[in-house]
């Protein structure tokens, strides 16, 4: 179509692993005679040999593979995918970068990218430098950036630092100014991989607020971002990488969906035993052993039907006594969208003392979670001073099914928002 602002056809993006050159003449021979002779490389990287196991024998891996798509102007599409998943490496192929191993790119207008913070920046310059710099790189002519420059400045609230070499910047002010340059160069096409994840939210409200007039004004907008609702909420399509091939190329409820059921299906545990490695947090005196979801009878749980009582039970080993504890939990979304945070403390309110031995905490929870995905985080911690014992996030992944009613059934209680709850409606003349 006539339309159409990037095109992609058969696209691969191929890596060879390892070291190419150790840097000098004597260890390249001495590799290069180890290899002749059969044996491991002097010069390798410690636990290299084993790089076989990845599947890769000829050290060699597939970035993208076989990606095809095409963008229509005005569209703002979204990249999702886990690390490693071809995103970043597809935006720096459209942004020329890197070329392609095999396959064609046609883009028709002018692009500009904001894949890196800061790229393009000299840190000894100041601010104001900075943006004749940066605009220049991204092929704005001085005249252009001369007219935009105060509105650049006002963008990036950084009227005070202006002047100051930005290698004093912090990460955020940095990101404000690399993005503002970018936002206001007359482009057709914008290429943001995840950098507002930087910026306070604030900023990252104005950022897109930015973005969406940009696309009203029919220029297009490609974002990678691990931010869902981001996704949800300003995409029209989104590309789902997965292995470094598209899995889905949909509307964001359909990519968004099966990008999170795909983790979910790798990850998904009515009961965990857990490690050491898994508490980001704590003083050692208090273990978790093992966190499961029951039913009424003590029963793992197979499936977790509408409102019936979500029962966590934590089995955990206290080290040494330890007083004035607290637990607490979060239930959270697949989006990582917060629902639920709550406490739980002995019979009498009241922070638990505990002594050297094993426990079983157990909580339960009115279940008004609609159908679909979660995850619980589990906590503990000290009082007076709220010193963090252990943390355990993703601690359980579960899933609610069975729809509470169906719409022709009672339509009007049907809730929208993220947690059901029944309400009670009557009309009454008076």
């Amino acid at each position: 179509m006539s339309d159409v602002v990037i095109q992609v056809e058969n696209l691969c993006k191929e890596y060879r692993l390892g070291t190419i050159s150790h840097g000098t003449l004597y260890r390249d021979l001495q590799s290069g005679w180890a290899k002749f002779r059969g044996k491991d490389d002097p010069n390798s990287i410690i636990g290299s040999h084993n790089r076989g196991q990845m599947g890769n024998t000829d050290d060699r891996i597939l970035a993208l593979n076989n990606v095809s798509f095409d963008i229509h102007q005005g569209e703002v599409v979204g990249i999702i995918g886990r690390n490693g998943a071809g995103k970043s490496t597809l935006l720096k192929i459209i942004s020329r970068v890197t070329a392609p191993t095999s396959g064609t790119i046609k883009i028709k207008g002018r692009g500009a990218s904001l894949l890196e913070v800061g790229t393009g920046f000299h840190p000894e310059l100041p601010g104001r430098e900075n943006i004749f710099l940066n605009g220049a790189i991204l092929g704005m002519r001085k005249s252009e950036i001369e007219q935009k420059f105060d509105e650049i400045v006002k963008f990036a609230e950084i009227d005070k630092f202006i002047d100051t070499p930005v290698k004093r910047y912090s990460s955020g002010m940095y990101v404000r100014l690399a993005f503002a340059v970018a936002a206001h160069l007359d482009t057709d096409i914008l290429l943001v991989d995840e950098v507002l994840a930087v910026g306070d939210v604030a900023f990252q409200k104005k950022s897109l607020n930015k973005m969406k007039n940009v696309t009203s004004e029919g220029r297009t907008v490609l974002i990678v971002s691990h931010s869902m609702p981001i996704i949800r909420n300003n995409c029209k399509k989104v590309i789902f990488l997965k292995n470094g091939a598209i899995s889905a190329f949909d509307i964001p409820a359909v990519s968004v969906d099966s990008y999170l059921n795909a983790a979910n299906e790798e990850s998904r545990y009515l009961v965990k035993e857990i490690t050491s490695e898994m508490h980001t947090t704590g003083i050692s005196k208090i273990r978790v052993k093992k966190i499961q979801m029951v039913d009424e009878n003590g029963n793992i749980q197979e499936h977790i039907k509408y409102h019936q009582p979500l029962i966590i039970e934590v089995f955990i080993e206290c080290i040494d006594a330890v007083d004035n504890v607290g637990f607490g939990i979060i239930i959270s979304t697949k989006d990582n969208v917060i629902l639920l945070q709550t406490h739980c403390f002995d019979k009498s309110n009241a922070y638990w003392n505990l002594v050297r031995g094993r426990f079983k905490v157990q909580i339960r929870v009115l279940n008004q979670l609609k159908r679909g995905h979660y995850s619980l985080q589990f906590g503990a911690h000290q009082k007076p001073f709220n010193v963090s014992l252990l943390d355990i996030p993703n601690a359980l992944t579960f899933e609610i099914t069975d729809e509470p009613f169906q719409p022709e059934e009672n339509y009007s209680q049907f809730n929208g928002g993220l947690l059901d709850s029944f309400s009670d409606w009557s009309l009454i003349d008076i």
